[in-house]
């Protein structure tokens, strides 16, 4: 059965992985080495099967997912600011400075019509308390309207991403300076030191029960270097860079980063240190601290990867964290679709309860970052056993892709692959632009390594 080949086996953390590849087409692609045109008579394979095509929205704005009407359950026709940022950021690495500039633009917009949620909350923190009353993070795409339907809008990291790339795109003069965006930008840092950013418990990355995350600060920590840095390159904007009296300037942003790092330091290599349920070890969201936001370095960016590698790869994907019960085994037939992706923030135990060891769903974002993180590895060091790793991730990301008999369709990036009668399948956030994302920016560091 093709759909469960394998291809070779290498060795990662000192054990034999094998390389499985769903889809029988895109073996002839697959090498153990590649050249410059080998790569990229991949993306013109996958460009003709639609595999990276991202469907903008009118507002330049991306779903979360292409939906049918039998997916639409999930919701994922959406548009969450996280994923956005991912995509966005994707386009900017390939060179699409103007569907990334597009995005940003429209999440501005999306902002403003909102301005209302920061500056309620800054003037009065414990409104945080009620997650409705925080900037809403999953939002209608084409009407940049916030929906009106409960959900865990606590995400520092979504806010901390378009911070990061909205001011990482000014500093690079991609986008314009313009003073009522400048207005925006300030009530950023503003709410992260209301909320007390380095301390507040959020649903984080997977939206999931409250907890301090140190995702969830890293990212924060990426937006505010990134508005200082515009800060110091248009010093000139500082007569706008505030809200009721209160200025955002370098010193206070610089004492709003310290914070952030002083938590940070004090719970990494971990996600979560809280006591009890709430402490977390391993989880893959710290990867997207090593790349894109580059806020981890050195040995820690070491461990974390690791400790991502040796604790939660699998044979299909890479786990989000041990026991995740998000479509845990036989999902489709033991919940309903209204209950397999409502907001279950406040009380995780009945799905929780669904959850086997070793039956966690495999995840399809994380392989390519971490193709892309070996990559840059190489590229500091060339040395050959950091590209060997590259090589290994990305096919990894390529065997991926789904095969023929998918309930999907073929020649897509999953969100995850996750257990139905004893067999690994792609779960109905299929295609999910993440992914695609992800993996556009591996095979072009891949082809950065190559030249």
């Amino acid at each position: 059965m093709f759909g469960r080949i394998t291809l070779y086996k290498a060795k990662v953390a000192e054990n034999p992985k094998m390389l499985i590849v769903q889809n029988e087409k895109m073996l002839d692609l697959i090498k153990y080495n590649y050249t410059v045109e080998k790569i990229h008579k991949i993306v013109e394979f996958l460009d003709k099967k639609n595999t990276l095509n991202f469907f903008p929205l009118s507002t330049g704005l991306f779903s979360a997912a292409v939906t049918t009407e039998e997916t639409e359950y999930t919701g994922y026709q959406q548009v969450w600011v996280r994923d956005n940022i991912h995509v966005a950021h994707a386009h900017y690495v390939f060179g699409d400075y103007n569907t990334t500039i597009k995005n940003l633009n429209s999440l501005m917009e999306y902002f403003k019509n909102y301005r209302q949620k920061f500056e309620r909350i800054i003037c009065f923190p414990s409104l945080a308390n009620n997650v409705m009353e925080r900037p809403h993070v999953r939002f209608d795409g084409e009407k940049l309207q916030e929906i009106n339907e409960k959900w865990s809008h606590a995400q520092n990291d979504a806010l901390g991403y378009f911070l990061w790339l909205y001011c990482k795109l000014l500093n690079e003069d991609l986008l314009i300076i313009e003073k009522e965006n400048i207005d925006i930008l300030a009530l950023f840092p503003l709410y992260f030191n209301a909320i007390s950013y380095w301390k507040d418990e959020d649903s984080g990355h997977w939206e999931e029960e409250r907890k301090i995350e140190a995702s969830s600060i890293g990212v924060v920590i990426a937006g505010l270097k990134a508005i200082k840095n515009t800060f110091i390159k248009y010093h000139n904007i500082s007569q706008h860079l505030v809200y009721k009296n209160e200025f955002v300037t370098i010193d206070f942003l610089d004492k709003l980063i310290q914070k952030g790092t002083n938590a940070l330091n004090e719970i990494l290599p971990y996600e979560c240190k809280e006591a009890g349920e709430k402490m977390r070890k391993y989880d893959s969201a710290l990867l997207f601290l090593v790349y894109p936001l580059e806020v981890v370095e050195g040995e820690m960016a070491d461990q974390i990867v690791q400790n991502v590698i040796n604790n939660l790869q699998g044979d299909y994907g890479i786990r989000r964290y041990l026991l995740d019960s998000f479509w845990a085994a036989d999902y489709r037939t033991r919940l309903s679709p209204e209950q397999r992706t409502a907001d279950i923030s406040d009380d995780m135990s009945y799905r929780n309860s669904l959850i086997q060891e070793g039956q966690e769903a495999q995840w399809c974002i994380f392989d390519p970052i971490i193709s892309v993180i070996f990559g840059l590895k190489f590229q500091q060091t060339q040395q050959e056993k950091y590209l060997k790793q590259q090589i290994f991730y990305l096919n990894r990301s390529l065997g991926q892709i789904t095969e023929e008999k998918s309930r999907t369709g073929e020649f897509k990036c999953p969100e995850l692959y996750y257990l139905e009668d004893g067999k690994y399948m792609a779960n109905d956030a299929t295609p999910l632009l993440w992914t695609q994302a992800n993996l556009r920016i591996a095979l072009k560091k891949m082809e950065e390594n190559l030249l």
